[in-house]
């Protein structure tokens, strides 16, 4: 039997909108204690609240070891300025930035900017794929050792190591480079809820590191990772490149309780699966998932954000830990060490140079 690959561990910090910088920094700061993976943050312009990336690089700098990973928005908005901010995160967290790939779909959404009008979700994933491929090629935009910053002659970058990228879409084109350097995971993760079914799955086989599905039992967990493996293949990827991760609704509000045979957890709405017990449960659930080998581990979304979380990481994480099957730190700085994932050789430096 191949060895079981590390387990990954994921947890959602949103809730009911909070403005104050403190409330989100203690709610990373208790996951990172926890060594999970990483964080998101939802988002999405039909909900009030702070802007998720922009929180996120708030709480960079008051963390140090956690991904970082915001809804990011491709409908309505600006490639360009998309790779921007999303480099920028990596750049003041360190290496540390994600970015989970969202459309936006609705009428009353569209009247927000005025520009088109709301569109199908084939159009609407085709676009937020081509964003993510623009994206990548505008991060490469800047081979690494572009920066000269020598004072001296007052040359800051060597011209003959930026490139435009001359990309055109469906919906837009764009000509770079970028004017942030090359990030440092020289792409942050890309991470792509495949909730939406054929529309968003696609484009995760395509271009995503991290996948979130939904499934009710292992077999079904380990039927759709083996699809999503084996579309990635078919575009001349990696298939043990991608992370693919349950995506998990938890209320951990309930006392231990005992389990039917073969029971794990019951489906809730379209946002996917709901758990509902104690951290002890948890623990088994994911336990018996991952020895199973169906995913690579588990998005964790808690019912109530400060009350889950602490249960999460004092309970359910701590037993994990006791037991060997999850690390107690973080063993790299970046989200992709993390992860285990290489950092992508950059596609416009001379053939035979790495990243």
């Amino acid at each position: 039997m191949p060895p079981i690959p590390p387990l990954v561990l994921a947890a959602e910090i949103g809730g009911p909108p909070r403005y104050d910088a403190a409330h989100h920094v203690g709610l990373v700061r208790l996951a990172e204690r926890g060594a999970l993976d990483f964080v998101t943050l939802r988002d999405s312009f039909a909900r009030p609240g702070p802007d998720a990336l922009e929180v996120l690089a708030r709480v960079a700098p008051a963390t140090e070891r956690i991904g970082l990973v915001p809804t990011v928005t491709t409908t309505h908005t600006e490639p360009f300025h998309v790779s921007t901010a999303v480099a920028t995160l990596d750049w003041v967290s360190r290496g540390r930035a994600g970015w989970l790939v969202e459309v936006s779909a609705t009428e009353a959404e569209a009247k927000l900017f005025g520009r088109k009008s709301a569109a199908p979700a084939p159009a609407l994933w085709r676009e937020a794929g081509e964003v993510v491929d623009v994206a990548a090629r505008l991060w490469d935009s800047w081979e690494d050792d572009a920066e000269i910053r020598d004072t001296s002659t007052g040359r800051f970058v060597d011209r003959a190591k930026l490139h435009h990228v001359d990309f055109e879409g469906t919906d837009f084109t764009v000509r770079g480079p970028s004017i942030v350097p090359r990030p440092p995971q020289g792409h942050p993760v890309t991470v792509v809820d495949a909730v939406a079914g054929g529309h968003s799955e696609r484009i995760a086989a395509r271009h995503a590191d991290v996948v979130l599905v939904r499934a009710g039992r292992p077999e079904e967990a380990s039927a759709v990772a083996e699809r999503l493996r084996a579309r990635a293949a078919r575009h001349g990827r990696d298939p043990g490149s991608l992370r693919i991760l349950v995506a998990l609704t938890v209320d951990l509000g309930v006392g231990e309780r005992y389990r039917e045979p073969g029971f794990d957890s019951a489906p809730s709405d379209a946002e996917g699966l709901h758990h509902s017990g104690g951290p002890v449960d948890l623990a088994e659930l994911i336990t018996r998932w991952h020895t199973h080998g169906a995913v690579d581990g588990f998005h964790l979304t808690p019912l109530f954000p400060e009350r889950d979380l602490e249960r999460l990481v004092n309970g359910t994480v701590a037993l994990l830990q006791h037991r060997g099957l999850f690390r107690t730190f973080h063993p790299g700085g970046t989200l992709r060490e993390h992860l285990g994932l290489a950092r992508p050789a950059n596609q416009y430096a001379p053939a035979g140079e790495t990243s």
